[in-house]
């Protein structure tokens, strides 16, 4: 069984905070495991505190539906068939760009959640944490 370590989140974290510093905007950035719990979390400096509670949300709706949050947004759109979804779990659940599933051999061992930018700034800064795995 493969389990996302401290050691995983932080070279997560050091990749999503790279591309961050290269596209000139501030993030928080959050790592969970498996099991939704968070293991790590960067505000960057000039990040705004507004998105910590975000970012962190973003990784557990990631890995709480194994799904990209940019995605799950795009079904739960008015007439869509998660419309309202964004209502459940105490609100927790994200809808828009900037959460990953992390997979490692082919299984979802966490979610790297990201927020303090646009949706593409968000959503880039993911990819590049979720892709050092």
């Amino acid at each position: 069984m493969s389990v996302l370590k401290l050691a995983d989140a932080r070279q997560v974290i050091a990749a999503a905070e790279a591309r961050a510093n290269e596209i000139g905007q501030p993030q928080n950035i959050a790592v969970v495991d498996a099991g939704g719990n968070l293991v790590a979390h960067v505000r960057m400096d000039g990040a705004w505190l507004g998105s910590v509670d975000i970012s962190i949300n973003k990784a557990w709706t990631a890995r709480a539906f194994d799904i990209q949050t940019k995605d799950l947004g795009t079904n739960a759109q008015p007439g869509s068939q998660f419309f309202g979804i964004h209502a459940t779990n105490h609100g927790r659940v994200v809808i828009f760009a900037g959460g990953i599933p992390l997979v490692r051999d082919g299984r979802v061992v966490g979610g790297i959640g990201v927020s303090g930018g646009t949706g593409e700034q968000d959503q880039t800064v993911a990819e590049a944490g979720a892709d050092a795995l």
